[in-house]
């Protein structure tokens, strides 16, 4: 009963997570675009791909039961986890091309007071949801819900920086900080990059081995 009340619980927490990355991603591209931030319109991009992660995990989760091996991996979800990556690797290809760009010709983003609100209230959340993952993961023994819940701590950073980028601009005025805060972003979502290739590829051997 326990498995089955914490397999529930896995399945509420990934189905909040894609509807609110839904509107995060919207309501953040659309400010973005209208704003001219960089920092926005990545943000609401790696809203886009942790919703893509979040449905491949909850595939997973509804096709394997509360008690079937969490650790099974099959061939879609490798290509989508390949998917992905080349993704996150993408978006941080075009943070760096816009936000250089921006530096370079000192242009300065109109003032989103959505941006603001999406990044406090974003940095209230995210906290708070990937607690609740990390601990139903451990307490399921699912590696997966654990490597999820990493991804939301993660999103609570680039909420972080989103606000330090688009607040300081709202507030001080700094022309740059737009594009100064974006480009904090990219350390984490190169590093995203490289650990969903790693599962991957990790995901791709362990399967040709046991062939």
């Amino acid at each position: 009963m326990r498995r089955v009340a914490l397999h529930r619980r896995a399945l509420r927490l990934e189905y909040f997570t894609i509807g609110w990355n839904v509107v995060e991603a919207l309501v953040a591209i659309g400010a973005g675009l209208i704003a001219g931030s960089v920092a926005l319109v990545g943000f609401g991009v790696d809203s886009g791909i942790e919703v893509v992660s979040a449905v491949a995990l909850l595939w997973r989760l509804r096709r394997a039961g509360p008690h079937a091996d969490v650790a099974e991996e099959g061939a879609t979800e490798k290509r989508a986890l390949f998917i992905v990556a080349a993704t996150f690797f993408l978006l941080a290809a075009y943070i760096s091309f816009e936000a250089v760009g921006s530096l370079l010709e000192r242009e300065a983003p109109l003032t989103s007071p959505v941006g603001i609100v999406l990044s406090v209230l974003s940095l209230l959340i995210m906290p708070v949801l990937a607690f609740a993952k990390q601990r139903t993961g451990q307490e399921m023994n699912s590696r997966a819900l654990v490597a999820d819940a990493k991804e939301t701590w993660v999103c609570s950073y680039l909420s972080l920086a989103l606000l330090v980028g688009v607040g300081a601009f709202a507030v001080f005025g700094w022309w740059w900080a737009d594009a100064v805060g974006a480009l904090a972003m990219l350390p984490v979502i190169l590093w995203q990059g490289w650990e969903t290739l790693a599962e991957a590829r990790g995901s791709a051997n362990s399967e040709s081995t046991s062939l």
